[in-house]
């Protein structure tokens, strides 16, 4: 199966004082952490959408074999970058099975994770695999290609949520789980002293 990896990170960071995709982890900045992260998986392409700030990540950023769009209806929401990452990997790069779609500001996921969402995805071919947060399943989640003309028909600010909601027969869910968002300083600080304890 043919694997394109989307990682969303189109967001203006309202609730940061700064791009949070530029945050630092290491010696990395967050986006760099996390598309690290999804070129160690077993996919064939990683691609990234960017909005808010594009110029500034791209001027500071080094990440080598990833793919970048620039999506300009970033303010629109979640979904807007979702269906417009999907429509322009479908209109550029061809015959992709499924797309792992991932959020750029959810650093606790693990390559082991993701691959075992891949796995899962091949064997239960046709199949959307979904992470498992207890009340509700979300992303990171693996949408095989009969399912994209609805990722690309999304609005507002759920991202893929509509689509898993409707879809709940056909979907595989993988092991419950809680990765933490940084979307604000706090969280930021969390992240960082939980890395260093």
């Amino acid at each position: 199966m043919k694997i394109a990896v989307l990682v969303l990170a189109a967001g203006k960071s309202s609730r940061m004082k700064s791009p949070k995709q530029l945050v630092t982890i290491g010696t990395n900045f967050l986006i760099e952490y996390i598309l690290s992260k999804a070129k160690s998986i077993e996919a064939d392409e990683v691609y990234c959408v960017l909005g808010a700030n594009s110029e500034i990540i791209l001027k500071e950023i080094s990440s080598p074999d990833v793919l970048f769009f620039k999506n300009k209806d970033f303010e629109k929401g979640l979904s807007e970058s979702l269906s417009y990452g999907v429509s322009e990997i479908e209109k550029q790069y061809q015959n992709y099975d499924g797309i792992l779609v991932l959020l750029g500001d959810q650093p606790t996921i693990e390559k082991e994770y993701l691959n075992n969402m891949i796995m899962l995805f091949n064997k239960n071919k046709n199949k959307i695999v979904a992470s498992n947060y207890g009340k509700k399943l979300g992303v990171p989640a693996l949408f095989h290609k009969k399912y994209f003309q609805d990722l690309k028909n999304i609005s507002g600010d759920t991202g893929a949520q509509k689509i898993l909601n409707e879809n709940l027969n056909v979907i595989s869910p993988i092991m419950k789980t809680e990765f933490l968002d940084i979307d604000t300083e706090k969280d930021y600080q969390d992240f960082k002293n939980s890395i260093l304890n």
